[in-house]
């Protein structure tokens, strides 16, 4: 901070890089509670961001396959498994795996969101070789039997496993490798809060005007000349680019009015 208003980062290293905007894709609450000192920020605003709900509610398998799995319920050859394919037998089926995650548990039987991109680009996999991508709802951040250890982590991957085979006979033998990532190891390893992919939950609460919270919704910060374009910000998550083209038009604005003062 330079005369009260961003002037740049400072690395781990204690190397600073000057810049005249600063713009944050971290989630709001690392974002004002991890790389701002909070004698810059007004503590009420400080308030509502810690407020902000984040809570980890996702895992995933990446699975290498020894061969396309056969799907019964899909014909042979249908170009049905080069899209995305849901396991959600029942309305009920899904409450009951949400009841699973807010007693602190993944579900017993979970929603699968899953692809096989390889079939589309060949070079992600050897000749003969196939890759599936696995999203799983509803894995908690949190256990209520304690700590996340290897051998639960295991019993999860092999949870949603055992439920894709229920509608794939032949996919456990085709199994060459499973890597699995509950909440815990998204967080570590790519930085999202609770590994929730939607930097914030996206409750009635959490949207539109009040993303990511009432007053600061137009990706500006509380501070001149820093800005927010992660999905904490409308309108939140999802392959789509929103937040980011979002706050770069509302930058793009204060430096014509800058230019123009």
């Amino acid at each position: 901070m330079r005369g009260g208003r961003a002037a740049g980062v400072r690395l781990a290293g204690g190397e600073e890089i000057k810049a005249r905007v600063v713009v944050s894709n971290l989630d709001v609450r690392r974002t004002f509670l991890e790389t701002v000192a909070p004698k810059h920020l007004p503590p009420e605003f400080l308030a509502q961001v810690r407020r902000f709900k984040i809570r980890g509610s996702s895992g995933k398998l990446n699975i290498a396959l020894d061969g396309l799995p056969h799907f019964p319920a899909i014909p042979h050859g249908s170009p049905c498994t080069r899209g995305d394919m849901h396991v959600t037998d029942t309305i009920d089926m899904l409450e009951r795996a949400y009841d699973d995650w807010k007693e602190g548990r993944w579900s017993r039987a979970p929603y699968i969101d899953m692809l096989i991109p390889s079939q589309i680009d060949p070079t992600m996999a050897p000749n003969g070789k196939h890759y599936m991508s696995v999203f799983v709802q509803y894995c908690p951040y949190k256990l209520a039997d304690g700590e996340w250890t290897p051998q639960k982590r295991q019993a999860f991957g092999d949870t949603v496993i055992d439920t894709i085979a229920r509608h794939s006979p032949d996919f456990k033998d085709l199994i060459l490798h499973a890597e699995i990532r509950t909440p815990h190891e998204i967080e570590a390893e790519v930085g999202l809060t609770e590994g929730n992919i939607f930097q914030g939950e996206l409750t009635f609460d959490q949207l539109l005007f009040n993303r990511p919270i009432p007053g600061y919704a137009q990706y500006r910060a509380p501070v001149r000349g820093m800005y927010m374009c992660g999905a904490s910000t409308h309108p939140g998550g999802g392959v789509m680019g929103a937040p980011g083209a979002n706050a770069a038009s509302a930058i793009l604005r204060d430096l014509r009015l800058a230019q123009s003062t």
